[in-house]
């Protein structure tokens, strides 16, 4: 392919034998060099990498991401950097994107970031994602922040990707970044908002729930934090007090999220999934309802459920109003669902139910209008 730009791959990895060729074969027919900073792989990691003429450098593993990436980013000599972690992957279809972005890249970009996949939902749609930087202009010595869920720091001129990074995680999970911020807690050294924010997360997926709510409190009273982390630190704060069994707080945490900013949706849901387990139906069809107005920031580049925002609270309002007697109701939510995720194990059951239930002869099926917009409910109550 022509290319008005040249370009290096940098990556930091340990032991990532089984996903290292999937990523480098992803992007062979883009990239000008590979820099690999290994730091202490003790499986096939580096020649999988030698396989593809990557320039390969040890680097003794000091707790500190940043300090890792940066030594791959000081290596590069290509005009731009792309970054990916050792389980990221690209597809066929945006592979070709970025060759024709490489093929049309206009130099006075300064850094252009993509979408990344963390996950898809049961039929394979994306269901959570987040935006990162991912191609940046070498000259200008961007810099890497923070030990531990460390961001790379831009300025200058930016360009919104069309493209999209896959996360395809395969090893098992480990307790090691935790671990890098108890470390960190132990020696004494000062938490900004981000760290305080990060090893909450940290803390929350490793069960400490108690301790995770104590510092997301800490990071809430800085009232320094994006606003993005701040609503995030709520709808966690949510989900650890439910692991607490302490679910009456959910309430009361879900309005205070509301005086920050306009609310999320998968907060909305959450305080929805409250009154629903109450039995009041009504204020719970209200917070899904609520849940469906919410619109996602477009460019937003924060981690983003999209189905908090169309499939989830579209099923939970078909058993709502199921629950209150309205079949209609229900069978119109059930089948605004299937415009989000047609092909859902969730909605062909519902669909067989309905049409069991209106082949009884005293009721008949509601015509629904399509496309179908959430407004036409009002229809079938």
């Amino acid at each position: 392919m022509s290319k008005k730009v040249s370009l290096s791959l940098c990556m930091i990895v340990k032991d990532e034998e089984k996903t290292l060729a999937r990523a480098l074969n992803s992007v062979k027919s883009f990239i000008d060099e590979i820099i690999i900073v290994d730091t202490g792989s003790t499986d096939k990691t580096k020649i999988i990498a030698q396989n593809f003429n990557a320039m390969i450098y040890d680097f003794k593993w000091i707790n500190d991401f940043s300090a890792a990436r940066n030594f791959s980013f000081s290596k590069a000599t290509s005009d731009y950097i792309l970054w990916l972690d050792g389980d990221d992957f690209i597809n066929d279809e945006n592979i070709k994107k970025i060759e024709n972005l490489l093929s049309n890249l206009d130099s006075t970009y300064d850094y252009i970031n993509a979408e990344y996949i963390l996950g898809r939902n049961e039929v394979g749609n994306i269901n959570y994602s987040l935006r990162r930087n991912r191609i940046v202009k070498r000259n200008m010595n961007f810099k890497w922040i923070g030990n531990v869920h460390e961001y790379l720091e831009v300025y200058g001129t930016g360009l919104n990707g069309d493209f999209q990074i896959e996360h395809g995680k395969i090893k098992a999970y480990t307790n090691r970044n935790l671990g890098i911020y108890k470390q960190m807690e132990k020696k004494r050294l000062i938490f900004n908002p981000r760290d305080l924010f990060y090893y909450a997360n940290e803390l929350k997926d490793n069960c400490e729930y108690k301790e995770a709510i104590k510092n997301y409190r800490k990071f809430l009273e800085t009232k320094q934090g994006w606003i993005e982390d701040v609503k995030s630190a709520y709808s966690n704060i949510i989900n650890c007090n439910l692991q607490l069994n302490m679910k009456d707080k959910i309430p009361n945490i879900a309005f205070e999220s509301f005086k920050e900013d306009s609310p999320r949706a998968d907060i909305c849901c959450a305080l929805a999934d409250y009154y629903l387990e109450e039995n009041k139906l009504k204020q719970a069809a209200f917070w899904y309802r609520t849940a469906l107005d919410c619109i996602p920031e477009k460019g937003n580049i924060a981690i983003d459920n999209k189905e908090y925002y169309t499939s989830i609270p579209s099923l939970q309002l078909c058993l709502c109003y199921f629950k209150m007697g309205n079949l209609n109701c229900s069978y119109f939510f059930n089948e605004l669902a299937a415009s989000f995720i047609p092909n859902s194990p969730k909605i062909k059951y519902n669909r067989e139910f309905f049409e069991n239930e209106y082949n009884k002869p005293e009721l008949k099926k509601p015509e629904i209008d399509y496309p179908i917009r959430l407004s036409d409910y009002v229809r079938y109550l």
